[in-house]
């Protein structure tokens, strides 16, 4: 692996408010409804953070650090797998950024500083759609979307 650098930019739009988005990212009993993880800190910058699955394992699946916190409006995290948590080189950054949009929020999740080509980068790209997609369908609907869903059998085959 190289020590190139990607990131990862999505953005949508959600018939909501920013504090409720902004709570559906921070409060872990919000965010286990929709991504099936809590993300459990006190917030502040410097704070560790973690997102716990929310079965009865309550494993630890990534960790990181608080860098920056400006509720309703922007959230800024380290993001880690644990058992990297002592080679930075494996530490990327995501920053939420939620803004008021003719009615509705326009929520921007960049995570930069990935490994280009890393395990890291692949489960993000693959990950974050469905979260995101996820997060909308909830809010605007009570109904989140399975996350840990897989294409159906011959799903984008030709008829």
């Amino acid at each position: 692996m190289t020590g190139d650098t990607t990131s990862f930019v999505y953005v949508t739009y959600i018939a909501s408010t920013p504090e409720k988005v902004f709570e559906a990212i921070t409060r872990p009993d919000v965010a286990r409804r929709y991504w099936a993880h809590e993300n459990v800190s006190d917030w502040r910058p410097g704070s560790r953070w973690e997102h716990v699955r929310g079965d009865a394992g309550r494993q630890v699946d990534i960790a990181g650090q608080v860098i920056e916190c400006q509720p309703p409006r922007r959230l800024v995290i380290s993001w880690f797998d644990p058992s990297a948590a002592e080679d930075p080189a494996q530490h990327s950054r995501v920053t939420f950024e939620v803004v008021p949009f003719d009615g509705m929020v326009r929520l921007t999740v960049m995570h930069d500083e990935l490994q280009a080509g890393s395990r890291m980068e692949a489960g993000i790209t693959r990950g974050w759609p469905i979260v995101l997609s996820s997060l909308k369908s909830f809010l605007e609907t009570g109904a989140a979307l399975d996350v840990y869903a897989k294409p159906s059998e011959g799903a984008g085959q030709a008829a």
